[in-house]
């Protein structure tokens, strides 16, 4: 199989950055997404919403159905889920992508937003995986993918920023775990991280803005790799931490200039993300 074409996708933090770029991918193969979000409303920093996220997936050949969501919320999740199997007849993948980043320092860091990444990374994540496995044992070729870095435990990822990484570790642990734990059923659950820092808000707003930016690779990367990902075989790929222009190397690219913020910079321009 290499089309997404009937397929139906729920993502979650679709209305902007690597999200949506997954969605508008599966798009061009004709496939069904589901917008989990929360954002109903133009924001002044955050780009997108449900709805614009709905028109541009629909402009590039899909169907789209906006749900508004907070992943925190499992009445939320759970009635996103079940909207979605009665509108496009099931859910084939589940792209676990909403996320919240803050690079505090220990003693710096509130509580609140110690509570928010967990909530929304960690649990979020868990939580959406658990209530798409009724839909997803249904699939024929079932993919569960966190975009969650691969599980280096070493000091250096999280002397700086302890409660981010544990966080986003979190969401690596489900890979690790649920990928033995749902192996029978035929469900795969794979994460996929980025070898370079993308262009996206977070990234503009928290990580180092502009200048950040300029050495950074696009969204469509990791929306192209993730798209190499989904099209495999579920009972045959399960249980890898994916990094993005690896995934796509061994799918036969070698020219990734395409991607660059900056045409003008080189790959050694280019600022490595977290965790690679």
């Amino acid at each position: 199989m290499n089309s997404l074409k009937g397929k139906t996708l729920f993502i979650t933090g679709a209305s902007r950055g690597i999200g949506l770029a997954i969605a508008k991918r599966a798009a061009v193969d004709g496939a069904n997404i589901a917008i989990a979000a929360k954002t109903a409303e133009p924001h002044l920093k955050l780009p997108g919403t449900i709805y614009s996220a709905a028109e541009e997936i629909r402009e590039a050949g899909g169907s789209a159905l906006p749900l508004l969501v907070d992943v925190r919320d499992e009445n939320l999740v759970k009635e996103a889920m079940k909207q979605t199997a009665e509108t496009f007849g099931g859910i084939d993948v589940l792209v676990n992508n909403a996320s919240a980043i803050n690079l505090s320092a220990t003693e710096s860091l509130a509580m609140k937003t110690y509570d928010l990444m967990h909530n929304i990374n960690t649990r979020g994540t868990f939580l959406c995986s658990k209530m798409a496995m009724p839909y997803l044992r249904k699939s024929r070729n079932a993919h569960v993918l966190n975009i969650s870095p691969p599980l280096n435990m070493e000091t250096r990822w999280f002397q700086n920023h302890v409660a981010y990484s544990m966080a986003k570790f979190g969401m690596s642990m489900c890979v690790l775990g649920m990928s033995e734990e749902f192996a029978r059923a035929g469900v795969a659950f794979n994460a996929l991280w980025p070898r370079t820092t993308i262009a996206t808000s977070a990234v503009a707003n928290i990580v180092g803005g502009d200048p950040v930016i300029r050495r950074s690779r696009t969204p469509e990367i990791m929306a192209d790799a993730a798209h190499a990902i989904l099209v495999r075989n579920s009972r045959e790929f399960s249980g890898h931490f994916y990094i993005d222009d690896q995934v796509l190397a061994d799918a036969g690219v070698s020219d990734f200039s395409k991607y660059r913020v900056d045409p003008d910079a080189t790959e050694a321009d280019l600022f490595p993300d977290f965790f690679v």
